[in-house]
């Protein structure tokens, strides 16, 4: 972030001030291994490019009163950026499915939808509806977050700079602070995985990239036909 305003700065040394300041260290994640199957084809789909596969999860807050606060969050796995996160204190199958509309009236529908076993993931009407949408459901493992993970991490990550921090008093505070973090996620926070960069700027880039991919084919197809 301090290169992005244009700063000339070792990261030895903001890491040695990171840890006199007793900041938190991210502890280093064993490799492990991918999962196979007998023919050698894996599991877990990799995304490939902008809206091929989203993934979704829920996180749960509370207020200062005790009373829960139930937050979904949708992910495009390739951009990482943050698609919806949505915050009630209760959500049910046809909220999944209303929200899940907004975003695809804003982004376009996924070829691929990633979830876990969750009562709200599996219901009948959402996966019909999703069929229709010619959207693929793929459900994770029960008991194995881990095949979730990109998700997961932005749930961690979301615990770790917000939901832990703050002390919600109302739902529409909640909200208020949510939106706030989230558009601070997608257009300042740098990511790792993408070069350091955040991920509204490569959402963008695939936007633009598509659109000149379309542009392109209807102008051969013009041509061919005028030919």
């Amino acid at each position: 972030m301090l290169r992005g305003r244009g700063y000339k700065i070792n990261h030895k040394r903001v890491y040695r001030i990171w840890r006199s300041l007793g900041l938190k260290v991210p502890e280093k994640q064993p490799k492990r291994r991918r999962l196979w199957l007998n023919d050698g084809s894996c599991i877990r789909m990799r995304a490939e490019h902008a809206n091929h596969v989203w993934s979704y999860d829920f996180v749960e807050a509370k207020t200062s009163k005790g009373r829960k606060i139930k937050i979904l969050n949708i992910i495009d796995e390739y951009t990482r950026e943050c698609l919806a996160s949505h915050a009630a204190f209760r959500i049910r199958s046809e909220d999944v499915k209303n929200v899940l509309r907004e975003v695809m009236l804003r982004k376009g529908a996924p070829e691929y939808l990633r979830s876990d076993n969750g009562s709200e993931f599996i219901a009948n009407h959402l996966r019909a509806w999703l069929s229709e949408m010619e959207v693929s459901t793929m459900y994770i493992t029960p008991g194995s977050p881990w095949e979730n993970g990109f998700v997961e991490s932005f749930n961690g990550t979301m615990a770790n700079e917000l939901l832990n921090r703050e002390i919600f008093d109302t739902l529409h505070e909640a909200k208020v602070l949510l939106a706030r973090w989230v558009l601070e996620y997608n257009t300042k926070r740098p990511h790792s995985a993408l070069g350091y960069r955040p991920p509204a700027p490569e959402a963008y880039l695939w936007a633009i990239y598509n659109k000149a991919l379309n542009y392109g084919k209807r102008f051969a197809f013009r041509t061919v036909q005028h030919l």
